[in-house]
């Protein structure tokens, strides 16, 4: 029997009706009733039957339907105990999806994907993540090196353009260069908020993630790579040479500012004008002199 296509505003409102489910403001939920943003998401994926599919935080399913039709495997993980009957109902004759009730930011993800994507050796994440714990979950993504072919996601309009943004501009962060060091980035479609079931009161966009298979600039020491990043945008409006007396005393100004003169970088730029390459070797060079501690 095929399955009835949950995306519809009419669907999705007589599940939520049938089954007495409140929306939780708290996990920011907003189910999407838009199919062809549902398609744009999928497409974007680019699944097929020898790759598998990684969901977070599946609602009743609307999206769970359609990896399911695409992926050789999907599995979805949801916070809201009181989804997962909804979700065992609308997926019941999927065979190759199943639910995992838990928390994405406490679930061991390596052994999720041991013991969920055997013999898959492409994922991709796909997902409509909540709003308030967007910038966590990619970056436990990232940071645990997961074998990941994509991530593609909806989330607030404003983060994906912080997340593409290039040097130079207002969006440029430090974020953009947590998300660029490991992945290539797409902005997919933007997302008006009316196409949600509660409207969220901004709106979204669909950013694809492309896993690099190696870095895009090359470091000794990751951890303290992303603490010059850190440092470097601590105070926007401050020039690059005084964010970074935070990391190495104010009594270092005259060495920090022939380190930077030495590798050609002005000690009066600000953070958001340098590039990742600038940054790897900004890093590599403070840790070489020891200025930082």
């Amino acid at each position: 029997m095929k399955q009835i296509e949950v995306s519809t505003p009419k669907r999705t409102k007589e599940i939520i009706a049938r089954h007495g489910f409140s929306f939780k403001k708290s996990l920011g939920q907003n189910f999407l009733i838009d199919s062809n943003i549902l398609n744009r998401i999928v497409d974007a994926a680019e699944l097929s039957k020898d790759k598998a599919a990684l969901e977070i935080g599946p609602g009743i399913g609307a999206l769970t339907q359609r990896l399911a039709q695409e992926a050789g495997k999907v599995t979805a993980v949801e916070i809201d105990q009181r989804l997962i009957p909804i979700l065992s109902e609308i997926l019941a004759e999927e065979e190759h999806v199943d639910v995992v009730h838990g928390d994405v930011l406490q679930l061991d993800l390596a052994k999720l994907f041991q013991d969920k994507f055997a013999g898959f050796s492409k994922v991709s994440v796909v997902a409509n993540l909540p709003y308030y714990v967007t910038t966590p979950i990619l970056m436990k993504l990232l940071e645990e090196k997961l074998p990941l072919e994509h991530i593609v996601v909806m989330i607030q309009k404003e983060v994906a353009q912080r997340m593409a943004a290039k040097p130079g501009g207002k969006d440029y962060g430090s974020l953009s260069i947590a998300v660029q060091y490991y992945c290539t980035t797409e902005i997919v479609c933007m997302v008006p908020h009316t196409v949600f079931i509660p409207q969220p009161n901004v709106d979204s966009a669909v950013i694809k993630l492309s896993l690099r298979q190696q870095p895009a600039v090359a470091v000794d020491d990751e951890a303290f790579f992303f603490r010059v990043v850190q440092s470097a945008f601590a105070q926007r409006r401050k020039t690059l040479i005084n964010n970074l007396l935070q990391l190495t005393g104010k009594e270092k100004r005259p060495q920090l500012t022939e380190l930077l003169e030495q590798i050609e970088i002005d000690p009066g730029r600000r953070g958001e004008t340098l590039s990742l390459d600038e940054y790897a070797k900004l890093s590599q060079a403070l840790k070489a002199s020891g200025l930082a501690g």
